[in-house]
């Protein structure tokens, strides 16, 4: 498999709306941060998770030609606003796109972009999708997909284990069974926000004590705020643990 992070930062985006702090305005391109997202290639399906915000901008800029599925980690709106632009590719593609997710996140979909599944007029693009409840796994073309609950704050989210890589973003806790999801990993994607604690992210400290407790080969961290700049958190980092970047690829 092949994975490129299209996005590695929070809700805000960096350069942040409104800031002038040393981060927002680096020259460092690794500091310059979209909203969280991968896109993940293997010999015959390609595969999104989350549509954000920035997917447009995301999909132009890596040259993205073909999405076969979005796989949903949770509704909010920094990981599905984005939903309208995948339409491109069910016209290219002549088919709909399957959308995977939790019952309560696909309802949410469903609610936020009405005007897909129960459209008030003919003409007019939106994309072609079929909604699919994931509850636990499923195979598509050579990935077997697990879904991985977790929490952000108090809501239920999911994180997705596929072969032998795992994307978890937006997790303050892990729950004990969802860790036997998470044996012998070849890489593993983590939420780190920021250094300070905060109620729905884990902090610096806490990704980094959860990447040590998973242990997979290799770590990259996601979802980061302007408050770590990338040089100086990642020659802080202990070895096999580093900060992913907004086009960076790797290959599984």
């Amino acid at each position: 498999m092949k994975i490129t992070f299209l996005g590695t930062g929070t809700s805000h985006g960096i350069p942040q709306i409104a800031c002038d702090c040393p981060i927002c305005a680096s020259s460092n391109l690794k500091n310059n941060r979209t909203r969280s997202s991968v896109y993940i290639e293997s010999s015959n399906k390609f595969i999104l998770i989350d549509t954000t915000p920035d997917f447009r901008f995301q999909a132009i800029r890596e040259k993205i030609k073909r999405v076969d599925c979005v796989l949903y980690t949770h509704s909010h709106a920094d990981h599905i606003n984005g939903f309208d632009d995948i339409r491109v590719f069910s016209d290219l593609q002549n088919k709909a796109i399957e959308l995977y997710g939790s019952e309560k996140t696909m309802r949410s979909i469903k609610e936020r972009f009405d005007y897909c599944f129960n459209p008030p007029q003919i003409g007019g693009g939106i994309p072609n999708v079929n909604i699919n409840i994931l509850n636990n796994s499923i195979t598509i073309g050579d990935m077997e997909i697990q879904s991985i609950p977790a929490f952000h704050g108090t809501l239920e989210i999911y994180g997705y284990r596929i072969n032998n890589f795992a994307y978890l973003t937006d997790c303050s806790l892990i729950p004990e069974k969802s860790y036997e999801k998470l044996k012998n990993l070849d890489v593993l994607v983590l939420n780190t926000l920021r250094y300070t604690p905060h109620p729905t992210h884990f902090a610096l400290s806490e990704s980094i004590r959860e990447a040590k407790k998973i242990g997979a080969k290799r770590t990259y961290f996601v979802h980061m705020c302007h408050q770590l700049e990338h040089e100086e958190v990642n020659n802080n980092l202990p070895p096999s643990i580093e900060l992913a970047y907004d086009g960076l690829e790797i290959e599984i």
